[in-house]
């Protein structure tokens, strides 16, 4: 069946819910994107259920669209517990808002529970690692310069690819570091220290904007305001001259246009190879390294959460637990009545 053949009474009611969370809820367009599919998917399987109309949903028919999920019965792709919990929070919360709005007398989903999936450790990579990536990656072309300048500010921020990527020249605010002209490697004062007659004192902050465009401040260490700084300078307008408009955005692909999420994961997928690193190292790889590196140095979690934009601090805990982990093992192996 395709999207074209479910019929407008359930359609309908799932458009609603859908401009809901992209209006009143500012969802973000990769987030929605992923609730429209979960409720297409869902759609299609109450069709197949001989439902038609939203109010003749029963718990039944929702208990069985949890159960096919994980072994592909309505159709689709079999889904992993935390795949298949998250397409049921979708439903659960098209169910709520269709009550909510009374379009429905009652919620069939509200007693469903999301599959709880095991709980998967963030895989953070050692901080001798990190530098070995970033040192990897040469600095003597404008795609070189770009290359750094985004994995530098990946680590120095904990930013999500998505936030990278969306970034404008115009989101990096005060005072961006390093000599004109200078690459990061170049003699940048690591320090961040300003001599007298500078027009611009502090180190550089940047705007990201999260998921549902929730907007947070997070500082620039000097090594990626430096990176950034020779990028701008040195290697962003080179780029910028393949599109002849040289459009806002920070980072630039080489005909000049917005660089997409796919070419930020090669260019870290490059460097990891080039580092000669074993494990598998995604962009959320180092934001996993972010966190779990400012935890190790001291930082409050609390910080931590806001730096990540994380709405609750529980989200953020996880990193705690493989601080502990870390703990446990440098005890384990130094302390000399550790074990028996």
């Amino acid at each position: 069946m395709t999207d074209e053949e479910l019929p407008r009474s359930l359609v309908r009611p799932a458009e609603a819910y859908l401009d809901h969370l992209a209006v009143e809820r500012g969802m973000s367009a990769n987030t929605l994107g992923a609730y429209r599919r979960d409720v297409t998917r869902y759609l299609r399987w109450l069709v197949a259920e001989g439902v038609v109309e939203p109010q003749d949903v029963t718990r039944r028919h929702v208990t069985g669209f949890l159960q096919a999920l994980g072994t592909g019965a309505d159709g689709g792709h079999p889904l992993a517990p935390r795949s298949a919990a998250r397409t049921i929070v979708a439903v659960r919360g098209m169910h709520r808002f269709w009550t909510l709005e009374h379009l429905t007398e009652t919620d069939p989903a509200r007693e469903v529970t999301p599959p709880r999936p095991a709980r998967e450790l963030p895989k953070a990579i050692r901080v001798d690692q990190v530098t070995a990536l970033l040192e990897a990656v040469p600095t003597d072309t404008p795609a070189g310069l770009r290359d750094r300048a985004l994995l530098e500010f990946l680590y120095a921020t904990g930013a999500r690819i998505s936030e990278a990527v969306g970034l404008d020249v115009d989101d990096v605010v005060g005072a961006v570091r390093g000599p004109t002209g200078a690459g990061p490697d170049a003699g940048a004062d690591p320090s961040g220290d300003r001599g007298e007659g500078d027009e611009e004192s502090g180190p550089a902050v940047v705007r990201l904007f999260g998921k549902g465009s929730k907007e947070r401040i997070v500082p620039l260490g000097s090594y990626a305001a430096a990176a950034i700084e020779a990028w701008l300078v040195r290697g962003r307008p080179v780029l910028a001259s393949q599109s002849g408009t040289g459009g806002p955005a920070l980072f630039l692909n080489q005909r000049g246009g917005r660089l997409s999420r796919q070419s930020a994961w090669t260019i870290l997928k490059k460097a990891a190879e080039r580092a000669g690193i074993g494990t598998e190292v995604s962009p959320h790889t180092l934001r996993h390294s972010f966190a779990t590196h400012l935890l190790e140095g001291g930082a409050d979690v609390r910080v931590v959460q806001e730096l990540l934009g994380h709405a609750s601090v529980t989200t953020t805990q996880v990193y705690t637990l493989v601080t502990a982990d870390t703990l446990r093992e440098v005890y384990a192996a130094a302390h000399p009545r550790a074990r028996a």
